[in-house]
C-alpha cells in the first residue's frame, strides 16, 4: 500500500515550515499512524547522521523523533552544506561530494529529480502517511525550472499542498495572495488551504481580512496558528538567539559563552545547555561580549579555517586566552576542537582558500583536511577521570573531514571502538581545564552533561542545582506542547479530509 500525503510549503524561507511539519507529524503519530517526514532538499549546516553513517538535515532527524522513528536518509535524500561564498558541498543520499556552485550543481538536475522521486517512494511503501515539507517559496520563479523541493514534488506525487504565511512579518495576505498567483493553473490545483503563523493580537480584528482573502482565492484559511516565542524545535538552519538565561532564582547558575562564527554548524549540539533552566548560554561575535564566563564552548564550522582567521581578527582569540588564564574553561566540539589545537591545514582547499591557520596552541595536536569525510554514530563510555566517573553511557556521531595528529598524548574521557585514536572521541589536558571531542550530540545524555556540569561547577566553586534538568523529558514534553497548538489553532479534521484518512 502506498502512503498517503500531505504538504506543507511556505511563502518564504523561514515562514516556520520545519515546525508546522513537525506538528503534524506529532499529531497523526499520536492519532495511532505510521508517519514519516520527507523534504528532497535542504540547504543547512545542522546536520544529523544516521546508524549507518548517512548524513542528513537536523530537521528532518528531529521530525522523525515526532514521529517516534529513527531517522533515514530516505527523508532528506539531498543535503547542501554551504562552505563559502556561492559553494556548497553536496550529501547525496547521506553520501558527501565535492563542493559545487550553483551552475553546476543545476547541470546534474535530471539525476537528482530520479534521486528524490525514488527516495519518497520507498518511503511511502513502509508509512501510512508521509508529511513532506517544501523549501523557501514555490514562487521563486527565477528557479522554478530548477525546482526538486516545491510544486515538483507535489505535481510528481499528487499531493495536496498548504500554504504557510508569516503574519510576523507583515503584509501576510499580500504575500500569500503574490505567492498563489505566481503559481499555474496546475500547481494552484495542488493548494488546498492556507494557515497563518505566528499571529499576536486579538484575532477578532483579523477575521475580516481572513473572509476577504477566502472569498479571493476560493481556498480556506485552515487555521491561525499564535505566535510561541519559547516551543522549542530543532529547525535546519535558524541563526541560534544570542541569549538563553538561566531562570530567575534557580541555583547553581552557569555562565557559559558560546563563540559564534559565520559558518558556525550543528549548534544544537548545545540544545542541552540551552534550555537548562540553570544555565546562562550566550552566543558571542566580539571579544567586548565575552565577561568572565564559567564555560567558553568552540562549536562545529562548516570552514574551520576561515572561521578562526575570523576570530583572530575580531581580538577574540587574545581575550579567550585571557579568560582561561583567570579561570574560564573552555571546551571545543569538532571544527572548535580542531582550533584548541597547533595549526589546521588545508592543502587541497577543499573547504577554504586558505592553506592554514594556527589555532589556539591549548592542546598539542595538528589537524590536516582530507577529501574523504567520516561520518558515523558511535555508542560510549566514558572512563574514570577527574571528569566522570567509569561507565556512564554517551552515545554521539562524527563528522569531519579533518585528521587529526597527536603529538602528546592526552587523558581520554571515553572508551569504545572504531576509531583511530580514541582520544579523538574526548579528552581534558592535564589540568583539567580544557576539553575536546570530535562528537556531536554527546550532550544530549542526562547522567553524562550532568557529571560534566558538576565537574565544571566544582572547579568554579559553584553549587550544584537542587533539581537536575531531564533533557530527554523536555523534547518529548516540547513535542506534545508543539501538537497541542497545533490542535488548539488548525482545523486538522479539515486537513484529515484533504488527505483523505
Amino acid at each position: 500500500m502506498t502512503a498517503k500525503t500531505l504538504m506543507i510549503q511556505g511563502t518564504g524561507s523561514g515562514v516556520g515550515k520545519s515546525i508546522l511539519t513537525a506538528a503534524i507529524c506529532r499529531y497523526f503519530y499520536k492519532s495511532g499512524l505510521k508517519v514519516a517526514p520527507f523534504k528532497a532538499q535542504n540547504m543547512a549546516l545542522n546536520s544529523f547522521v544516521t546508524e549507518n553513517g548517512a548524513e542528513m538535515g537536523r530537521a528532518q532527524a528531529f521530525q522523525a523523533e515526532a514521529c517516534g522513528i529513527k531517522p533515514d536518509v530516505l527523508m532528506n535524500p539531498i543535503l547542501l552544506k554551504p562552505s563559502g561564498d556561492n559553494n556548497s558541498q553536496v550529501i547525496l543520499m547521506g553520501e558527501p561530494g565535492e563542493s559545487r556552485n550553483a551552475k553546476n550543481y543545476y547541470s546534474l538536475h535530471e539525476k537528482h529529480k530520479e534521486v528524490v522521486l525514488s527516495a519518497l517512494q520507498k518511503l511511502r511503501e513502509q508509512y501510512d502517511l508521509v508529511i513532506i515539507e517544501g523549501a523557501g517559496s514555490p514562487a521563486e520563479i527565477n528557479l522554478k525550472k530548477w525546482d526538486l523541493v516545491n510544486m515538483f514534488i507535489a505535481e510528481k506525487s499528487g499531493t495536496p499542498v498548504l500554504l504557510i504565511g508569516d503574519i510576523d512579518r507583515g503584509g501576510v495576505f499580500a504575500w500569500m495572495k503574490g505567492t498563489y498567483d505566481l503559481l499555474t493553473s496546475s500547481e494552484k490545483n495542488h493548494v488546498k488551504g492556507f494557515i497563518i503563523n505566528k499571529f499576536r493580537g486579538d484575532i477578532e480584528l483579523l477575521k475580516p481580512g481572513i473572509k476577504q482573502f477566502e472569498e479571493w482565492v476560493q481556498k480556506p484559511v485552515l487555521g491561525v496558528v499564535p505566535y510561541c516565542k519559547n516551543l522549542v524545535v530543532d529547525e535546519e538552519d535558524s541563526i541560534p538567539q544570542r541569549s538563553y538565561p538561566a531562570e530567575p532564582g534557580v541555583e547553581g547558575v552557569l555562565d557559559v559563552a558560546v563563540i559564534w562564527t559565520p559558518r558556525i554548524s550543528n549548534f544544537t549540539d548545545l540544545s542541552p545547555l540551552a534550555y537548562d533552566p540553570s544555565i546562562s548560554v550566550r552566543y558571542i561575535n566580539h571579544s567586548s561580549q565575552l565577561g568572565n564566563p564559567d564555560l567558553i564552548i568552540f562549536p562545529g564550522s562548516k570552514n574551520t579555517i576561515d572561521d578562526l582567521i575570523y576570530l583572530k581578527e575580531q581580538g577574540m582569540i587574545e581575550k579567550v586566552m585571557k579568560c582561561h588564564g583567570e579561570g574560564s574553561l573552555i571546551m571545543g566540539i569538532c571544527g572548535g576542537f580542531q582550533m584548541l589545537g597547533n595549526i589546521i591545514r588545508d592543502p587541497d582547499n577543499l573547504e577554504s582558500r586558505n592553506k592554514e591557520s594556527t589555532g589556539l596552541g591549548l592542546f598539542d595536536l595538528e589537524t590536516t583536511f582530507e577529501s574523504e569525510k567520516l561520518t558515523r554514530q558511535v555508542e560510549l563510555k566514558t572512563v574514570k577521570s577527574r571528569v566522570f566517573s567509569e561507565g556512564l553511557k554517551c552515545q554521539g556521531y562524527e563528522i569531519h573531514m579533518g585528521r587529526t595528529r597527536f603529538n602528546s598524548t592526552y587523558p581520554t574521557l571515553f572508551s569504545g571502538e572504531n576509531s583511530e585514536n580514541p582520544m579523538n572521541f574526548g579528552i581534558i589536558n592535564e589540568n583539567g581545564t580544557v576539553l575536546g571531542t570530535y562528537l556531536h550530540g554527546f550532550l544530549d545524555e542526562n547522567s553524562f552533561r550532568q557529571e560534566l556540569l558538576c565537574y565544571i561547577r566544582v572547579q568554579r566553586k559553584i553549587r550544584n542545582p537542587l533539581h537536575l534538568f531531564n533533557f530527554t523529558r523536555f523534547k518529548q514534553h516540547e513535542l506534545d506542547k508543539l501538537c497541542d497548538l497545533l490542535t488548539e489553532s488548525v482545523n486538522m479534521k479539515e486537513v484529515s479530509k484533504i488527505i483523505k484518512i
